[in-house]
């Protein structure tokens, strides 16, 4: 399966990557990420990101324009989405062959080639698979592209603290930090909230409900946001924030 992908990334001149709306790190590392290690091996290529912005993660890159016609006989490649309603961009089925790369169970395989590894703790995890597999073929990692797949990584993996972080995960994130990725800036960057943020996380700390000491529930309703003056892709930056409740054993924000 590797060698398909990067056979069909070796064939198209155009490349256009989605991922999934409401975008989170892994979703945006494992796009982006992917997208400079294809430019850094096919310079002359044209290698595009697309979906909605979110602010929350906009030091790490902005989403390209891209216009229908661009889409003529490209080269899709959608990561970190499990089903094709939360593809962000609805044009992928535009494009003249679809790949879709996740780690979600694949409960709707699309797409004209499918690589599904359950086994991954991120969609970025598997992009540093695809460049290993990659480097017979001239494949480099770059600084960007390894800081964007590490920020993927710690977003799935919640910083390295859930269970889905394997000795696997760790030796590939050591590949990332040999390129000298500056860690504290990522962090710095990463957790800045600006007032209104800052505002409803308190909101979202005072009115979260725990049912049974083990769930806790939040929901925010438009009215919220609106009172708020934040998106709905602002909000997500908040959906852990109660998680580490003692004896919260799952969360749904």
């Amino acid at each position: 399966m590797l060698d398909e992908i990067l056979d069909m990334i070796d064939k198209y001149e155009r490349i256009i990557i989605h991922r999934h709306e409401r975008p989170d790190l892994d979703a945006l590392g494992s796009q982006a990420g992917l997208a400079a290690l294809i430019q850094d091996r096919y310079p002359n290529k044209k290698v595009k990101v697309v979906g909605e912005e979110a602010s929350y993660l906009a030091f790490l890159g902005e989403m390209d324009q891209v216009d229908d016609a661009f889409y003529e006989d490209a080269l899709v490649i959608v990561c970190d989405t499990a089903n094709t309603e939360r593809i962000s961009d609805k044009r992928y089925i535009k494009g003249k062959v679809v790949i879709k790369i996740d780690h979600h169970p694949n409960e709707e395989p699309y797409g004209d080639l499918v690589w599904v590894d359950t086994s991954a703790s991120s969609t970025s995890e598997m992009i540093v698979d695809l460049y290993e597999h990659g480097q017979k073929r001239g494949y480099e990692l770059s600084e960007r592209s390894a800081l964007l797949l590490y920020a993927g990584i710690v977003g799935d993996t919640g910083r390295f603290r859930f269970n889905n972080t394997t000795a696997k995960t760790l030796r590939q994130t050591s590949l990332l930090l040999e390129k000298e990725i500056d860690q504290d800036w990522f962090y710095s960057e990463l957790h800045k909230r600006d007032l209104k943020m800052t505002r409803l996380e308190g909101f979202v700390l005072q009115h979260f409900v725990i049912y049974e000491g083990v769930l806790g529930v939040m929901k925010l309703t438009a009215e919220i946001l609106n009172q708020f003056n934040v998106t709905a892709n602002e909000s997500s930056a908040l959906v852990n924030c109660f998680s580490d409740v003692e004896g919260l054993k799952a969360w749904v924000f």
